[in-house]
């Protein structure tokens, strides 16, 4: 299995009206491939925040792989 680090990004709108995109969280997570690893991040975003959608609260999610060269 891979390792991955998913990111959840919000779009604001900062006290100067500019649009922006904050992290709400990083989850990193063991799977198959990337789709895998934003459907187990989905779920675990989920549960830390007692949600059942986890749109409510990101408005896009980053998948990238997090392995290490040996």
């Amino acid at each position: 299995m891979a390792h991955f680090t998913v990111r959840f990004f919000k779009n604001v709108i900062g006290d100067q009206g500019k649009s922006c995109e904050v992290c709400q969280r990083t989850v990193d997570v063991d799977a198959r491939d990337a789709n895998e690893a934003a459907t187990i991040a989905q779920q675990e975003f989920c549960e830390l925040r007692e949600i059942n959608d986890w749109s409510l609260h990101a408005d896009r999610i980053d998948v990238q792989p997090a392995d290490f060269p040996s």
